[in-house]
């Protein structure tokens, strides 16, 4: 019987449960995976919740908000990866040691590369029009969801922008890339300073909550201000399945989506490192509608 399960808090609308009840019927495990709530103050809770999978009671752990930089004090040892973006997602036991991962990064280039290769091959005319060679990318937001796709875009060969309200948080990302930092820049999260890099970007992304059910309609983009031109929109936000955003991108002729893609493949890379089984994405995508 294979326990796994999702630290974080609140948990209410967390789609998790159904993917990877349905990874595991569809690779024939037995098993469950549960919610495991826990306050952002409770650091007693949640090292009671990883002696459980340090002792074999539970099989694996994902983390979400408040917990993706709370656990590290508590693990043994952090992939490259955790290690590189400063956040974990995914939680097992790996030669005796209670590690930290992160498919955060993986699961959003991933799920990006296969929507840019699609958009690509049915010629949107509106992208990407005489961009070339050209990676630019505009990343809303500076908190651990940015970590991961900031990390994948530069690793990639991308230039990143970061707009955010706080400089200072916006510096303490680019700070976690001491190596990258020539492919980093910050620029205010308002609508005079977003509008100077439009014209050259190739991506625009939403990591923030803004527009996430039960607020559906807002978005993160400001309403004065045009999308830009030859660029695809892609907000990390999948609930509801089409934001304002990528609602309002779509409207101008952009290609754009949600982050359902990102969702499902990090939940399919967790749960391979877990069980060594590998879910069919279509049954997991089956799962959830």
């Amino acid at each position: 019987m294979i326990q796994l399960g999702l630290i974080g808090y609140p948990l209410g609308h967390s789609l998790s449960p159904k993917i990877h009840r349905a990874a595991l019927e569809s690779c024939s495990l037995e098993g469950d995976y549960l919610l495991f709530p826990i306050h952002p103050d409770d650091h007693q809770g949640l090292k009671i919740l990883l002696d459980r999978v340090r002792n074999g009671g539970i099989a694996g752990l994902n983390v979400t908000i408040p917990h993706k930089q709370n656990v590290i004090p508590l693990l043994d040892e952090l992939t490259p990866t955790a290690k590189a973006i400063g956040a974990v997602n995914t939680i097992s036991m790996q030669n005796g040691k209670l590690t930290g991962d992160n498919t955060d990064a993986p699961g959003f280039w991933a799920h990006l590369h296969n929507f840019l290769t699609m958009e690509t091959q049915r010629h949107v005319p509106s992208w990407p029009a005489g961009q070339g060679d050209m990676k630019s990318a505009l990343v809303l937001g500076a908190g651990g969801s940015a970590l991961a796709v900031v990390y994948a875009l530069v690793n990639a060969g991308w230039t990143v922008s970061i707009a955010a309200r706080r400089p200072e948080q916006a510096q303490t990302l680019i700070d976690q890339f001491p190596n990258l930092k020539s492919r980093l820049s910050f620029i205010e999260y308002q609508t005079t300073t977003l509008h100077s890099p439009l014209s050259t970007l190739s991506l625009l992304i939403n990591t923030t909550p803004v527009g996430m059910s039960p607020n559906i309609h807002h978005s993160p983009w400001p309403a004065d201000l045009s999308f830009p031109p030859n660029a695809a929109v892609y907000d990390l936000v999948y609930n509801p399945l089409e934001t304002k955003m990528v609602k309002d991108a779509r409207a101008a002729g952009l290609p754009a989506t949600t982050g359902l893609g990102m969702l499902i493949e990090q939940a399919a890379l967790s749960f391979q490192i877990w069980t060594g089984h590998t879910p069919p994405r279509d049954v997991l995508i089956t799962a959830l509608h």
